[in-house]
């Protein structure tokens, strides 16, 4: 079985999507989204708790989604920036909230 050697690889495939510059950059910028789901999952739990929500329930679903979401994106800004990608996210996060606010936007 022969492997094409033109097709590019994973990380190639990454950094031709996100516009990145080299591979390096790649590789810190799923760094930064490591290191954020890892903080993430840590912080969870202790902020829910705080509310004294039962665990699955509805009011535990929307208390994660104004809480801890917004928290996700400050977070990514926040390991961006001592990665050195600061400028990659911000560009994503200007794109997310972009579609968020076009949801609530009238449309004609």
């Amino acid at each position: 079985m022969s492997v094409e050697k033109d097709k590019p690889g994973f990380l190639q495939r990454l950094q031709t999507k996100w516009k990145l510059d080299s591979l390096l950059q790649v590789v810190l910028v799923l760094v930064v989204f490591a290191c954020t789901g890892f903080t993430i999952l840590f912080i969870k739990n202790p902020i829910l708790d705080l509310f004294g929500v039962e665990k699955g329930g509805f009011v535990n679903t929307v208390l994660y989604l104004l809480l801890v979401l917004p928290l996700y994106q400050i977070i990514l800004l926040i390991y961006g920036f001592i990665f050195g990608q600061f400028n990659f996210f911000w560009e994503k996060e200007k794109q997310f909230f972009r579609r968020i606010g076009g949801m609530f936007s009238k449309r004609k």
